[in-house]
């Protein structure tokens, strides 16, 4: 990418990151800075954290507002003064979806209505991270991008969040076709690494911080339901990329590792690696959710078409991403870690 010129200072992009203060966003911003671009996030801090973001405070091209999405005359005016939009907002995780149906479909939708809305204006290059969870209950494996979507029905709170972030990508594609905003659309499918919390179901934190509490790691269902885990400094890599990639534009993209692993395998290494004496023990579905919640019991990722773009994908194994989550875990307990009740309780 060129180096631009703005006064004195130099930069590879002025980037804006909707949700910069949670769990990707943060490290996209750590990504972006030190590679030289400029970088503005915005947070309403509903799921995220300045705690992610306190030591990007005060480093020159870094700047932040604790705002919503939802606050069109600030998002016109830093979308503004921005080359590209990464928008990663959204409400997230399977325990705050099935608990807060309502937020979860008028935040993803409204918000992305917004970035959208502004971005055309201006003529911005717009990243809108979707989700693994659009394939719904497809059951052939792996998913490829051009595959129909199979949801569950709308009395069931779990589908709230793949039909929102389908409605985005549908509306992405649309400004795309009828306005020639250039668009990317990368699926994330199970991005883990340090910072990303328990609190909200994920199911990496949640049994690190049981493990390391002494507490029964609680598996969900009977652990036989499989996913592949992409460690997140791979993805924002992989996210810079495909933001840069001319033949990204217009498309919609796979982002993960495609090796699959069971969830009882997963609570088994977390706690061989941590070396935790914590039994695993299986909750039901109903008790951990709700009655009735349904689940993807495979969800792997085709990655041919992020091949022939970036010729890069996440490759980091499962071992060592594990390890990152268990340091970053021990060393908050060094300072002022607690373990998250709700994690203990459910």
């Amino acid at each position: 990418m060129v180096r631009v010129s703005s006064g004195t200072s130099w930069y590879l992009m002025r980037a804006l990151i909707t949700g910069g203060a949670g769990f990707v966003g943060s490290h996209l911003a750590e990504f972006l800075l030190e590679r030289g671009d400029e970088v503005t996030i915005v947070d309403d801090l509903s799921t995220g954290a300045m705690d992610n973001v306190i030591h990007l405070k005060g480093l020159p091209r870094f700047a932040y507002h604790i705002d919503s999405v939802m606050n069109r005359p600030l998002m016109a005016e830093l979308i503004d003064h921005c080359d590209t939009v990464f928008h990663l907002a959204a409400a997230v995780g399977v325990q705050l979806i099935v608990q807060d149906p309502v937020r979860t479909i008028t935040t993803n939708i409204a918000g992305t209505e917004v970035v959208l809305q502004m971005a055309v204006k201006k003529r911005r290059k717009v990243l809108i991270t979707s989700t693994s969870e659009v394939y719904g209950k497809r059951t052939d494996i792996p998913f490829r991008e051009d595959d129909d979507l199979l949801m569950g029905p709308p009395s069931k709170r779990r589908w709230s969040y793949a039909c929102s972030k389908a409605i985005d990508e549908f509306l992405a594609m649309a400004y795309w076709d009828e306005n020639q905003l250039p668009v990317v659309i990368p699926r994330l499918f199970n991005t883990v690494g340090p910072r990303q919390t328990g609190r909200y179901g994920m199911v990496v934190p949640r049994f690190v911080e049981q493990a390391l509490a002494g507490e029964p790691i609680t598996v969900y269902g009977d652990g036989t339901q499989s996913r592949c885990f992409g460690y997140v400094g791979d993805v924002v890599r992989i996210l810079a990329g495909l933001a840069e990639a001319p033949g990204a534009v217009g498309e919609i993209v796979n982002v993960g590792n495609d090796q699959e692993v069971t969830i009882k395998a997963v609570a088994e290494q977390v706690k061989e690696q941590t070396g935790s004496a914590s039994e695993i023990v299986f909750v039901p579905y109903e008790t951990a959710y709700a009655r009735g919640f349904e689940d993807m019991q495979r969800r792997v990722p085709a990655l041919t078409k992020l091949d022939q773009l970036l010729h890069d994908r996440p490759r980091t194994e499962l071992g060592a991403i594990l390890d990152s989550v268990i340091r970053h875990f021990r060393s908050r307990r060094g300072r002022d870690w607690q373990p998250d009740t709700n994690v203990a309780a459910r």
